[in-house]
């Protein structure tokens, strides 16, 4: 997949009217509160996932 995921909401006033700002890449802007925010993914984490304590226990 080479699209990138576009934000469902504003994370400041949650409203879904956004539309990319032309600051570039993973910048959005919020018509409803008039708010300019950018995304970012920053990477994965190295503690890794956790496993459920009721899977695997044998418990």
């Amino acid at each position: 997949m080479s699209e990138r995921a576009a934000p469902f909401h504003c994370p400041y006033c949650g409203e879904e009217d956004l539309r990319p700002h032309e600051a570039g890449h993973g910048a959005w802007e919020c018509a409803s509160c008039n708010r300019a925010f950018q995304l970012k993914f920053l990477g994965l984490l190295t503690r890794g996932l956790k496993r459920d304590a009721v899977e695997g226990d044998g418990a």
